[in-house]
């Protein structure tokens, strides 16, 4: 049964690290499709597959001091292979190194490639025998190339973080996005208490504990398939991040008088902001939530029905298209905006490998184009809340700096009276917050409170 999780595991690393698809869409795909294989054996294959997406930049990189081939230069199939095996001899304890390297050759030859089985039987013996004193690049004559090989992050991506916030902030994003962080859920006050859901969670021996920044939040581990816990399927809890919620706090929703109360949320899926939007503004009014196209909205759609919110009215549109029928009419808009992602490759690892510079500053343009016309839903002296799940200043302080300087009709507005106290910063006064990802906790993620100004 190994071997053919590791030939899964094979095609799916092929599926995303050559055919560019999406991992967590993939792993997730894979692991619903194999519900009948044992939970060691689906840990198995999602720690093999995961890891070796993650560390993917350094695998290449050990493999290349072994191969007279470099990696980039093999048939996919083959480099793939290698990785995983690498990432097995180098990183998963409970697998014997003569096991990787024997898997693996069994996977060249069931995969066609029979006259490779000594080249890569070769390159794995030589990389186990000699794992513990590879020679990594000098962190004193090349920081970026050491970092970017340690950390499995392209050099590019490093030399902004260095240059934007220097080599501590740097390091510690980096360190954090290594860490292996437990599911973070939030209660559905609508339906349920806390007290209620922890004991329900206790019945079905799922551990958790409390989050540091939003009392109704737990993280939870040890579980089989989240969706098969009575609570979930029950609408008790939704995932999200608890990074996401600091941001809908910012809103301060809660704050907002009235009982007509309109929220429009116009990037949604897939419904996180929403929902706990909904839990703050309970019977006070609607959430319009809309994305792009009819999948992403049936992806809010299955949320918002399992959890039964009923203040919540779901739409496909395109957030670059002005609605006339929505000028000057919301309370507050909930611009969560397409962004580079850099803020959570901790939890999908490939996204470091699919963004470029060029990628980042067709990003700033497009949010830059739907600020342009979400702002115009805001009613007077509502607020816009403009947030991105990504650690780039040209994405967030930029843009900040940018919005304000071309509409004179909003002002940013602090968020300290909205958040934690534990994670205002200097710049949360003035209206702003980026939130570096922390170990185990939470992401990476940029917020911006904008109200505007009664004429």
């Amino acid at each position: 049964m190994e071997n053919d999780i590791r030939m899964i595991a094979l095609m799916t690393l092929v599926d995303v690290l050559e055919n560019d698809k999406y991992s967590h869409i993939v792993i997730n795909e894979v692991l619903k499709k194999y519900q009948y294989m044992s939970k060691t054996n689906r840990a198995f294959f999602k720690r093999l597959t995961e890891g070796t997406i993650e560390y993917k930049i350094q695998l290449d990189y050990i493999i290349d001091c072994f191969s007279n081939t470099p990696s980039k230069k093999m048939k996919p199939i083959i480099r793939n292979i290698l990785r995983m095996s690498v990432y097995q001899i180098k990183y998963m304890d409970s697998v014997p190194t003569s096991a990787a390297c024997n898997e693996a050759v069994k996977l060249a030859k069931k995969k066609g490639f029979y006259n490779l089985k000594g080249f890569v039987n070769g390159v794995l013996r030589n990389i186990a025998r000699n794992i513990d004193n590879i020679k990594y690049p000098d962190k004193e004559k090349d920081k970026v190339k050491y970092l970017s090989v340690m950390y499995s992050t392209p050099e590019w991506i490093i030399k902004k973080w260095l240059s934007d916030y220097g080599s501590d902030i740097t390091k510690q994003i980096l360190k954090a996005s290594f860490s292996k962080k437990k599911t973070t859920i939030c209660l559905n006050t609508n339906k349920t208490t806390k007290d209620k859901l922890i004991d329900d969670l206790k019945k079905e021996s799922i551990k958790y504990e409390e989050c540091e920044y939003i009392k109704n939040a737990l993280r939870i581990e040890d579980y089989d398939y989240i969706s098969k816990l009575s609570s979930f399927k029950d609408g008790d809890f939704f995932v999200q991040d608890e990074s996401s919620m600091i941001a809908v706090e910012s809103a301060g929703i809660d704050t907002i008088k009235g009982d007509n109360i309109l929220i429009v949320d116009v990037c949604a899926a897939p419904g996180g902001k929403t929902m706990y939007a909904s839990c703050k503004l309970k019977d006070r009014g609607e959430i319009i939530s809309r994305d792009i196209s009819e999948y992403k909205t049936s992806l809010i759609n299955d949320n918002i029905k399992r959890c039964d919110f009923n203040n919540v009215k779901v739409q496909v549109q395109d957030a670059l298209i002005l609605d006339e029928e929505l000028i000057n009419k919301a309370d507050l808009v909930i611009a969560d905006l397409p962004c580079s992602g850099l803020g959570v490759i901790g939890q999908k690892a490939d996204i470091k490998y699919k963004t470029s510079k060029n990628v980042l500053e067709e990003l700033v343009q497009l949010q830059k184009d739907i600020l342009n016309v979400v702002k115009q839903y805001v009613k007077p002296n509502g607020v816009l809340l403009y947030s991105t799940c990504t650690i780039n200043i040209d994405e967030n302080e930029k843009n900040v700096e940018w919005f304000t300087k071309e509409n004179k009709d909003f002002k940013l507005e602090s968020l300290d009276d909205y958040i934690s106290k534990k994670v205002q910063s200097k710049t949360s006064k003035k209206g702003y917050l980026q939130l570096f990802p922390q170990n185990e906790t939470i992401d990476g993620f940029f917020m911006a409170r904008f109200r505007k100004i009664q004429c």
